[in-house]
């Protein structure tokens, strides 16, 4: 593996001094890295420039959004932690040479990361989305609580009566789908998890499913019968309005999102780490 793109958070590298420094090391080691800094206009034009992977340089929300940007072009990313608590972008500042020093030597692991795929259903437009991490259906705009109806597999399962619902992937369950309260799922597992987000009940716990099954959520008349308005979040940098009578179906994806790995110790492990830190 010798080329890369270096996809930067500015706001977490501002003056470019990891970015920089990066470029440099893989340079003077016979590779070549071209810098997006924006992650909106990925895979710029540069000649025969062909990618083996992208580096992304900030925390977990800039690799989930470059994972949206890149996800046609089937470059794995690895990412590199220049934020807090990050369990997806694994490589810390302190560690970055030795990182690529492996990068270069082709010791790594890739892995294939499940996506969800959503479908948004409503009078006079069809739209659909993708994510890594969660779909999250919340209120908009005042704090006001949002009633959903949730069929699976065309089957009606529970009306939530909540802040909002949770739809996560393995790699999203130590996301919003944890503040949530919902489970920590091993991220190369294959199956999507339902959460309410602070539901107005007693009894109401996360739902594990089969990444075959399909989740459908509703949204009905409101208290009252008023006309409700949500929005539904894909990895929290796409946002969707929904009203009264729109549905959102929600599906694993046909497309994965390649993850390099480094780290030879165990998820249980790194997650012991992540949650010591905190």
């Amino acid at each position: 593996m010798k080329n890369f793109y270096l996809i930067t958070n500015e706001v977490k590298d501002p003056q470019g001094i990891v970015t920089d420094r990066i470029v440099a090391y893989i340079e003077k080691h016979g590779g070549k890295a071209v810098c997006i800094q924006n992650e909106k206009n990925a895979f710029p034009v540069h000649g025969s420039f062909q990618a083996d992977c992208a580096l992304v340089l900030g925390g977990d929300g800039t690799l989930l959004r470059a994972a949206r940007t890149l996800m046609d072009g089937e470059l794995p990313l690895l990412g590199i932690n220049l934020g807090t608590l990050g369990y997806l972008a694994e490589v810390e500042s302190a560690a970055i040479e030795e990182a690529l020093e492996k990068l270069l030597a082709d010791e790594f692991v890739r892995e294939e990361r499940m996506m969800l795929s959503g479908r948004i259903l409503a009078a006079g437009r069809k739209e659909e989305q993708y994510a890594l991490n969660d779909v999250v259906i919340s209120r908009c705009g005042s704090l006001q609580i949002v009633n959903v109806r949730i069929y699976v597999n065309g089957r009606f399962l529970n009306d939530y009566c909540a802040d909002g619902v949770i739809v996560a992937t393995p790699t999203g369950s130590t996301g919003y789908n944890l503040s949530a309260g919902g489970p920590i799922v091993e991220p190369s597992a294959n199956l999507l998890l339902l959460t309410p987000i602070c539901p107005h009940t007693l009894n109401t716990r996360s739902i594990v499913f089969s990444p075959e099954d399909e989740i459908s959520v509703e949204i009905p008349v409101g208290k009252d019968g008023r006309e409700q308005v949500v929005e539904a979040n894909f990895d929290g940098s796409h946002k969707v309005t929904m009203r009264t009578g729109d549905r959102l179906v929600i599906r694993r994806a046909d497309k994965t999102t390649g993850i390099l790995r480094l780290n030879t110790e165990s998820f249980l492990t790194v997650l012991h780490k992540k949650m010591s830190d905190v």
